[in-house]
């Protein structure tokens, strides 16, 4: 199974706004999700590999993490579906809109076992030119074990002030 994201969104947005403990690029101490397209869908994809700390109990993958994974793939899938719907592509030399997190409701389906792949496969519906939907799920090599429903928010010009 493919486990890197060649262009992901996450690389194009500004250094100011790269700081995300989940997908933040600039974030040292951060998990670096990494969103981009699944294949040639309309779908999108991350691939993480959780490292031995990562658990909640021995065996299975801390609940945490598998929340942060889902919004911050939503986050990213939000900006690729928008950047796209505006007529660009990652890497063409413009910038992606970035989301922030209104909403975010997981459902743990299955324990996560540790060792595992996981990957979050989202699917995007917008529901405002402001809001985004994105319906997330969460497999663990072949198990599916999460789904995560997050509605996305442009985010706002005050956000990307310091």
């Amino acid at each position: 199974m493919k486990e890197f994201i060649e262009k992901a969104v996450q690389d194009y947005y500004r250094d100011e706004i790269a700081w995300c403990y989940g997908c933040g690029r600039l974030h040292k101490d951060g998990h670096h999700f990494r969103t981009g397209w699944l294949n040639n869908t309309n779908q999108t994809v991350t691939y993480y590999r959780p490292t031995k700390d990562q658990i909640g109990i021995p065996g299975f993958i801390y609940g945490g993490l598998i929340a942060s994974l889902i919004d911050c793939h939503s986050m990213g899938s939000a900006a690729l579906v928008l950047h796209r719907k505006n007529g660009h592509e990652i890497g063409d030399g413009t910038e992606p809109p970035r989301f922030v997190t209104a909403s975010l409701h997981i459902d743990y389906l299955k324990p996560t076992p540790e060792g595992a792949l996981l990957k979050a496969v989202g699917t995007v519906e917008e529901i405002h030119p402001k809001k985004w939907k994105v319906v997330t799920e969460m497999f663990a090599d072949d198990i599916f074990c999460a789904k995560g429903e997050v509605i996305a928010a442009v985010m706002p010009d005050t956000f990307k002030k310091k």
